[in-house]
């Protein structure tokens, strides 16, 4: 098997089945695991760069005044992410968590269109109003608006669109987003120590141990998927995608038994056949632009 799909495949499977970790954690408070989940990802990322001696960004990147506000906004907003995304699984909200990493890219395709002036193809309105229309069902027939799978869509959308603004690699610039989110965590976790109610060396050793690996579960999918990035076309990246959101997916159905009545199951094979009308057009599209190159490049 290609290395880049190993890697990708990996990472896919790590998101996939982070529900299982961050409900090991269900007995602390989402904001005291995302605490630890930025402190513990900024050490790791850092002993990694400096391994690697990859602080060479610092000097042209950080001293733009544009970077620099591009990178607290991102960081604001995967922080606002995260902290969603862990209160919803413990919540019992993992289909609707898992809705919203399924609609993202049709999210990130709209985005396109309103900031970056791109024009959607036939096939992909139609699957823009197959995902709206699921959507709608989901809030009038099962009577609940999904507002976590929207936010969590929307918020990881535009974490993407502003990133792509900055000329920073992904572990770069997760170790200056969490380093600048670990300010007010650092803060909020000393005042929990001196109250002595932090859950980390006052709980037992096993929640010790899993509030740390915090940090290991979210950097070792991203570096695996950043070497992926590297060596597979980005359309594989993209159908591969769909790995996480449907693991995560059976594991609300079939591990923690959450409610799919029929509105719901309506709501989300209406959005499926949105992703499926996506994708394949996206491959069919790409397909037909590097025939066109390669004809255009032999004559």
């Amino acid at each position: 098997m290609n290395r880049g799909v190993l890697c990708a495949l990996i990472a896919y499977l790590f998101w996939g089945l982070l529900p299982l970790f961050w409900k090991a954690l269900a007995g602390v408070p989402s904001l005291e695991i995302i605490g630890h989940r930025i402190i513990w990802s900024a050490v790791l990322t850092g002993i990694i760069l400096t391994v690697r001696r990859d602080f060479r960004w610092i000097r042209t990147s950080m001293r733009n005044t544009k970077t620099r506000t591009t990178i607290l906004t991102t960081s604001v907003l995967i922080g606002l992410n995260w902290l969603t995304y862990i209160w919803a699984v413990n919540a019992g909200f993992i289909l609707e968590a898992s809705l919203g990493y399924f609609i993202h890219p049709l999210i990130n395709v709209l985005l396109g269109v309103v900031f970056l002036r791109e024009r959607l193809r036939m096939w992909q309105w139609i699957a823009v109003v197959f995902a709206a229309a699921g959507v709608t069902v989901m809030t009038f027939g099962y009577g609940v608006f999904p507002w976590i799978s929207l936010f969590l869509a929307l918020s990881f959308a535009f974490y993407g669109l502003l990133r792509k603004t900055v000329h920073l690699d992904a572990l770069p610039g997760l170790f200056c987003e969490t380093t600048l989110l670990s300010i007010p965590a650092v803060m909020y976790l000393a005042i929990l120590g001196i109250q002595g109610r932090g859950a980390f060396g006052h709980g037992s050793p096993d929640m010790t141990v899993l509030l740390f690996l915090a940090g290991v579960v979210t950097a070792l999918p991203l570096i695996l998927f950043t070497i992926a990035a590297r060596r597979i076309p980005l359309s594989s990246i993209g159908i591969l995608f769909y790995i996480a959101p449907t693991l995560q997916f059976v594991l609300g159905v079939t591990v923690y038994g959450e409610p799919f009545p029929v509105e719901r199951m309506l709501g989300f094979i209406l959005i499926w056949i949105a992703l499926i009308l996506f994708t394949v057009e996206g491959a069919k599209y790409s397909h037909h632009r590097k025939q066109r190159r390669t004809s255009a490049a032999g004559n």
